[in-house]
């Protein structure tokens, strides 16, 4: 197969969609890879370094778009990059569809074979290829959220660990999965007061005996959840529901009434956030003030740490790149079920349910629509 890996261009985007050892380990397979000209640069890669590793050079993303029988990349395409796919073409990138109506309708108008890092799930019902970039996230969301509390940025001028003889600031965590839990670990090592909320009480159980006490563990309802936001000095939205818009968990009305200067970080937005007052922030602007209130909204959190992002990413991704080129997305995705969930457009049909519903689009089973158009 031949396999294309351009260059990201959203903001402040370094990432890269194959590190040189990928591309050593996929052409060791047979398969040719095209990399766009400083792809990796970002990250310290030079074109010589995936020469190196048998990947041939090409000098703009519409080479390789043209050229590639798959895309791999780390974020979802942008508009220039959309109007390159073509029908048949395999895409292998995050996507998050649910709250993006423009990027899905371009993605069904392409025909092309779009799959979803974000809704591929493994034996045992995980997201092995968001859990990397949910890890990331959940450690860098206290620490942007610490930033986001320092009086230069709008904040309350709370130091999150407190000092001597001085309170710790009080972190509030929705959602215990792999950003929360990890949300939790980072707020716990710098002695902040910790909160955190879940749903699944085995979730919850098993946090507890990790920390031992130095973080509360809440069953999530309306009430304690009201109750917390109103004392909170950073609050961490970190809840996921796979492929669908996440919930509003937090609303305008909450927003109104917390202490000025508390801040909020979204770790949701990819997915629609989980903050009513959210909306997509940059690197280079990642917040606003609403209500007295910072809200830390950087779709692409990761992306700042973007070495460790990119290395982690591939560890996880390598395995799946190496499948669908060595047997092709029909034969792999049919044989592979949670593979499968990661199906999201092909053909011009949306396979992945919660994503047809969140944008009232046709849905179709995904293994029908394979089989449709093979």
């Amino acid at each position: 197969m031949i396999i294309g890996v351009p260059k990201e261009i959203k903001n402040h985007e370094y990432r890269v969609g194959m590190i040189p050892a990928s591309v050593r380990e996929v052409v060791s397979h047979g398969h040719q890879v095209y990399v766009e000209t400083n792809a990796g640069a970002g990250i310290g890669f030079s074109d010589d370094d995936y020469i190196a590793s048998g990947a041939s050079i090409l000098p703009s993303a519409s080479a390789i778009f043209a050229k590639a029988e798959m895309i791999v990349k780390v974020k979802e395409p942008q508009p220039v990059e959309r109007a390159m796919l073509r029908e048949g073409q395999i895409l292998f990138t995050y996507l998050h569809l649910a709250p993006d109506f423009s990027q899905t309708k371009e993605l069904i108008r392409s025909k092309a074979v779009c799959i979803a890092y974000e809704t591929v799930t493994d034996n045992m019902g995980r997201l092995p290829l968001l859990a990397p970039m949910s890890e990331v996230a959940g450690r860098m969301s206290v620490q942007s959220g610490a930033s986001s509390m320092e009086k230069s940025h709008g904040g309350n001028g709370i130091l999150i660990s407190g000092v001597s003889g001085v309170a710790p600031a009080k972190v509030v965590i929705l959602g215990g999965g792999v950003v929360g839990s990890n949300a939790a670990r980072m707020a716990v090592g710098l002695r902040a007061d910790v909160t955190l909320f879940d749903k699944n009480v085995n979730t919850l159980r098993k946090l507890d005996s990790e920390f031992r006490g130095r973080a509360k563990l809440l069953f999530s309802t309306k009430e304690a959840i009201d109750e917390h936001l109103l004392h909170a000095d950073l609050v961490i939205g970190a809840v996921l529901i796979p492929g669908a818009a996440a919930p509003k968990l937090v609303t305008r009305e909450h927003v109104s009434k917390m202490k000025p200067g508390t801040a909020l970080v979204d770790v949701a937005i990819d997915q629609g956030g989980c903050f009513e007052t959210s909306h997509p922030t940059t690197h280079d602007n990642p917040t606003f003030i609403i209500e007295g209130i910072v809200h830390y909204c950087v779709a692409n959190m990761p992306g700042a740490v973007a070495r460790t992002s990119t290395f982690a990413l591939n560890n996880a991704t390598l395995p799946y790149i190496l499948k669908l080129a060595d047997k092709g997305y029909r034969n792999v995705l049919l044989e592979d079920k949670g593979f499968l969930k990661g199906l999201n457009v092909i053909h011009g049909m949306v396979t992945c349910e919660p994503v047809a519903k969140a944008l009232n689009l046709d849905y179709t089973d995904a293994e029908k629509a394979i089989r449709m158009v093979s």
